[in-house]
Formats: C-alpha cells, structure tokens, sequence
C-alpha cells in the first residue's frame, strides 16, 4: 500500500479543496493505505483558523479535520509563514509580540516551516495538492 502526502492551498470557505482533500484523506485510509501527513499551505492555513464560526447549516470544517487528525493520528502541519500573514498565530508566535494576547491556532494543528513539508514528501510515495 502507498503512503501519501497531502498538501492543502484551498482555503477554509471560498472553495471545495479542503473539503475534498478531507474527504479524499477518509477515502484512501478505508482503502488501507496510509497518509503521513497534512501539509497547510498558502490560503489553506484558513482551515487551522480556530476562531472560525459556522452556522448551524454550514459544514464545521475545522471541526471535522481536528476529528480526522484525532482519529487516524495524522500530523496536521501548518505553514507559520503562510498563517501568520492571514491571521493564524500559535501560541509561541502570539508570545512574542507583545501586541498579541491571543491565539488561533491549536492542538491538533501544529506550526511548522517549509522544511517539515520536503522530510513528509521524502517519507511519501504520493503526493497530492488539493
């Protein structure tokens, strides 16, 4: 069986990518083969945003990913560049600026740099970019 990457530049609510990249993820684990690992890139850090409010008619996105991750144990990395510049800061990062009291990005969603994304694809026989 293959073990595949995923990389995720959709964003959270203005296109289907993250949803499809979720349900692709639940589609190739039932499969049997494994995925090591989420990459959150460009505009799809909106997804790791944990101040996002959904309407009781709308699909809880975060919410199903966190659910995801949980479940299958799969690493949920998020660009801290990429998040940083729309709004998606960690707790480290809210730490060290002193104008910050605040953070949106949480457990199981973890910042990390570009280097993290080359070691999950090296690691990969697939790689796919939703």
């Amino acid at each position: 069986m293959a073990t595949i990457s995923i990389i995720v530049t959709s964003p959270a609510l203005d296109s289907q990518g993250a949803y499809s990249a979720l349900r692709f993820i639940q589609a190739t684990i039932e499969k049997g083969h494994s995925v090591n690992g989420v990459f959150f890139y460009q505009a799809g850090v909106t997804v790791a945003n944990g101040f996002q409010t959904v309407l009781s008619d709308e699909l809880a996105l975060y919410e199903k990913w966190q659910d995801l991750a949980q479940q299958h144990k799969i690493p949920l990395q998020v660009c801290v560049t990429a998040a940083n510049r729309r709004g998606v800061i960690s707790h480290e990062d809210a730490q060290q600026d002193k104008n910050r009291h605040d953070h949106n990005l949480v457990s199981p969603f973890q910042s990390v740099g570009i280097g993290e994304l080359v070691a999950m694809l090296n690691e990969s026989d697939k790689s796919i970019q939703f």
